[in-house]
């Protein structure tokens, strides 16, 4: 192992606490059951049609340029539910739109939690950090949840343990799994990975959890042997990092007999098997080549940078745009399938050469 590399186990002992009602009690929509026990990416979430103006209530720095914080309702209301693996589209002042991983206490509705890692030229992230005081309004939509954690469904579908994998600001997203594998006696494994400790958000709540069944590991990555030591016949694994860890772990996952294999991604998955088109965008006056191997998102903020996005993986709909003419090859699970006439430029291709857009 190199000398700037080091793996240790945090040095408390077993975090106290109970098992929650709310967690105890939760049903998961048959949609996410069945990807518990497959070898399924990310189910399609519910849609969910809901805007909640929230306020920054709290902002803490937990990591080097990472920022968590805490949003309660602008009116005091409780806030609507949410289950591990959810996220929140947070509108910002400036009318950017970007998701972020709930990483805080479902049972808790009086606040929600979000930590944004500052990335230099990521227009949210930088929003956030350095013009989001406490006071502020904010604008989210869901609770989405493209990413459930199925917990109470373990035992029925026979497995035996779960494995946690985090990267960096992955950690968001699979915190609050970790801690309902905990509250509800799951047979569990976290391994948190990061460049070194400084980076690495919550790492004094993570001290809280078992030390015998977290590992944090900094400097060269961990060969995947390692992160999947745990991983057997009844093991299902949860993932979230970047994607060139994402390919490895898979491919390795793939050539095991496991209980199966579900993650979030921090950037769009790449374009496979596509081909080139044309865009015209009907408002703009604009006609647009789109390179088989680009997104049709990708080829419009190209011309139009101010185009509306945010999940860049065809689930959350806020690229979606109304198709005037043309056939769309829909390669999205979105809950927009149903949607005549219109396309999620973030996935969704061209069936015929030309498509014309209401944009």
């Amino acid at each position: 192992m190199s000398p700037h590399s080091r793996t240790r186990l945090p040095s408390s002992l077993k975090r106290p606490g109970k098992p929650d009602r709310m967690m105890s009690a939760y049903r998961l929509v048959t949609r996410g059951y069945t990807a518990i026990i497959t070898r399924t990416a990310i189910p399609a979430p519910e849609r969910v049609d809901r805007d909640t103006t929230l306020i920054v209530t709290e902002t803490r720095l937990v990591a080097e340029n990472v920022l968590s914080l805490r949003l309660e309702a602008a009116d005091g209301a409780t806030l609507p539910h949410w289950h591990p693996g959810a996220h929140l589209d947070i509108v910002l002042p400036s009318d950017t739109a970007r998701q972020y991983s709930l990483c805080g206490d479902p049972a808790d509705r009086s606040n929600y939690r979000i930590a944004v890692r500052r990335i230099p030229d990521g227009g949210g992230s930088v929003e956030i950090h350095d013009r989001l005081p406490v006071g502020t309004r904010v604008t989210a939509r869901g609770p989405r949840n493209a990413f459930p954690f199925a917990y109470p469904h373990l035992a029925r579908a026979d497995i035996s343990g779960v494995v946690f994998i985090a990267a960096g600001i992955g950690i968001t997203a699979i915190l609050p799994m970790v801690h309902a594998a905990a509250a509800a006696g799951v047979d569990w494994h976290l391994t948190y990975l990061g460049r070194g400790e400084h980076t690495m958000a919550f790492l004094d709540e993570i001290g809280r959890l078992d030390p015998g069944r977290v590992r944090i590991h900094t400097g060269p990555r961990l060969p995947i042997g390692d992160l999947l030591a745990h991983v057997g016949t009844r093991t299902s694994v949860y993932f979230c990092g970047p994607p060139a860890l994402l390919h490895d772990v898979r491919t390795a996952v793939d050539q095991r007999d496991t209980a199966g294999f579900h993650f979030e991604r921090f950037a769009p998955p790449p374009v496979v098997g596509g081909r080139a088109f044309e865009l015209h965008l009907d408002r703009s006056a604009y006609t647009i080549r789109v390179a088989p191997n680009r997104s049709a998102l990708a080829a419009i903020r190209d011309r139009k940078p101010d185009v509306a996005y945010s999940c860049q993986q065809g689930f959350c709909g806020t690229c979606r745009v109304r198709v005037l003419a043309g056939e769309v090859e829909r390669r999205s699970r979105s809950a927009f399938l149903d949607e005549p006439d219109t396309m999620l430029l973030c996935t969704d291709r061209a069936e015929s050469d030309h498509l014309t857009l209401e944009l």
